[in-house]
C-alpha cells in the first residue's frame, strides 16, 4: 500500500501545483485530500504565506513546511500538557528524509532559477511531488496515517 498510496500523494500533489497552488498548499491539500478530507479547507490558508520559501524569502521550503503540518494536524497536540517529544522526532525525520532527498532544505539552494519562469516551475514541481511521497512513505511506515494500528 505505501508505494501506491505514496505515488498517488506525488501525483495529487503535482497536481495541485499545476492548477496553480504554491508548494506549502499543494501538500497540505494532498495530505488534507487522501488523509482528512474532514479537515476545514480553511486550513489550506495557513500554507499560502509558505510558498517560495516563506513569502519568497527563499528560506525554509514551503513543501516541507506544508509536510511538516499535515503531521502536525494527524498527531500533534491540543493542550500543554501532552508530550510532544516524539512527534518532534517525526517532524525532525521527515526533515532529514527531506534533505537526504534534495540537498537542502532552504528554497534558495533548492532552485536557483527566478521565480516565475519556465525553469523555476519545472524543479518545484518535481520537488512538490517528491516531497509529498516522502511524507506518506514516511507516515506509513511508523504507522501514522489514519486508521494504522500503533503496534
Amino acid at each position: 500500500m505505501s508505494l501506491n498510496l505514496a505515488l498517488e500523494a506525488r501525483n495529487k500533489a503535482g497536481d495541485y501545483y499545476r492548477q496553480g497552488f504554491n508548494c506549502a498548499e499543494s501538500v497540505l491539500l494532498t495530505g488534507r485530500e487522501l488523509l482528512a478530507p474532514d479537515w476545514d479547507l480553511q486550513i489550506i490558508k495557513m500554507a499560502t504565506p509558505l510558498g517560495g520559501g516563506i513569502g519568497r524569502a527563499g528560506c525554509v521550503c514551503g513543501a516541507l513546511n506544508a509536510s511538516i503540518m499535515v503531521l502536525g494536524m494527524l498527531h500533534g497536540r491540543t493542550d500543554c500538557k501532552t508530550e510532544r517529544r516524539e512527534i518532534g522526532q517525526h517532524a525532525r525525520k521527515i526533515y532529514e528524509l527531506f534533505v537526504q532527498n534534495f540537498g537542502s532544505p532552504c528554497c534558495s539552494k533548492l532552485n536557483f532559477n527566478e521565480f516565475d519562469n519556465e525553469a523555476h516551475y519545472r524543479r518545484c514541481l518535481k520537488i512538490v511531488g517528491g516531497t509529498a511521497k516522502i511524507l506518506f512513505e514516511y507516515l506509513e511506515s511508523q504507522n501514522l496515517l489514519p486508521g494504522q494500528s500503533e503496534d
